[in-house]
């Protein structure tokens, strides 16, 4: 497998490449110089399984304000820069566990030897991110557009310059909003590199569509055997790109542990709200450190049969419920106790 052969790289106390385990990653949306309100969201990212956390820094206030955020988070920060290659510099020194550049907007090859120097001297690894949309002239010219083919090659020319300036720490992020030509790109990089790959679909959308063509994306890409940390990147609340990221590789059967819901999709049978009931559990079971199935189900008529395959499930009535493991009916309840009746014997599970 490509992932397992590439080079581990050290980002705070969270390894990736060589064989670990595959990495969530997430973006604040807030105003990094705002300390406070940047600390409060990571932390509820932490909370929601991110595991390293990347924050924009446009400014040198935003560069500063990442020693303030350090003291009160505990998973690594990526300082996120472009075009001012001093916002880097002192993003490292300000204490970032990796720092995030296009050396193509960096500017001249001096700036990005100084960046590199930095780097070097406080041991931080450097994510080299080119995306589909600031892809070279000369590439667009020779490929004749934005292609697979010509963001690899911008990519690998990138690594070379830094391996050129005596420094191979590093991670390599391609990225395109064009699934099948990001699913492309990642084929041809994942032979041709021996760093670990950051993986996402960017600018990939709403909660909606972006969570559709990043599951594609990502579920092809990884299911080849190429990634070693990913981003599922969303316009919207970043605790999203969390629970997206998490049943992926759920799904995948590259991550254990959690609960997986599952949920028939209505019908004319069904006599309670199913769909409300269904949010309801995936919610409450959230905070729940068990790794099972539980079945959610709209009718008492197929119910305790479809829900056979999962280790426990609630199935509704009119008015009423049942409690069910594994396909035996275990108990009657009150619609209205069908959600607290299901959370406390979850409580109370033994393996």
């Amino acid at each position: 497998m490509y992932r397992d052969q590439t080079k581990e790289i050290q980002i705070g106390n969270v390894k990736i490449g060589g064989g670990n385990p595959i990495a969530i990653q997430s973006m604040t949306n807030t105003k990094t110089e705002d300390a406070a309100a940047t600390t409060e969201q990571i932390l509820r990212l932490e909370a929601a399984g991110c595991e390293i956390i990347r924050c924009a820094v446009p400014t040198m206030e935003a560069a500063e304000a990442l020693r303030e955020i350090k003291k009160n988070i505990h998973i690594p920060l990526v300082a996120d820069i472009h075009f001012d290659y001093r916002l880097a510099i002192a993003a490292i020194q300000n204490g970032a566990d990796k720092i995030r550049i296009n050396p193509g907007n960096i500017g001249s090859r001096e700036k990005v030897q100084a960046v590199v120097d930095k780097a070097k001297e406080y041991g931080v690894p450097i994510r080299v991110g080119v995306n589909s949309g600031s892809l070279e002239k000369h590439l667009l010219e020779k490929y004749g557009g934005v292609t697979a083919e010509g963001i690899v090659e911008s990519a690998l020319d990138k690594v070379r310059m830094i391996e050129e300036m005596g420094y191979d720490n590093l991670v390599v992020s391609i990225k395109s909003s064009d699934v099948l030509m990001c699913v492309e790109a990642h084929e041809l990089i994942a032979k041709q590199c021996h760093y670990p790959l950051h993986v996402g679909i960017t600018e990939s959308g709403t909660v909606y569509s972006g969570n559709i063509k990043s599951s594609v994306g990502l579920g092809i890409i990884l299911h080849e055997g190429i990634g070693n940390t990913i981003r599922v990147s969303l316009t919207g609340d970043p605790v999203e790109e969390i629970r997206t990221a998490k049943l992926v590789l759920k799904t995948l059967g590259l991550r254990k542990g959690g609960i997986e819901v599952v949920s028939c999709p209505t019908c004319g049978r069904t006599k309670i709200d199913l769909i409300s009931l269904a949010n309801e559990v995936e919610k409450m079971v959230s905070d729940i450190p068990l790794d099972i199935k539980v079945a959610v189900m709209g009718c008492v008529v197929n119910g305790p049969g479809e829900a056979k395959e999962a280790d426990i499930g609630i199935a509704g009535g009119i008015g009423e419920g049942l409690l069910i493991k594994k396909g035996q009916i275990v108990k009657k309840v009150k619609e209205e106790e069908l959600l607290s009746t299901l959370r406390q014997e979850l409580l109370n599970w033994k393996q």
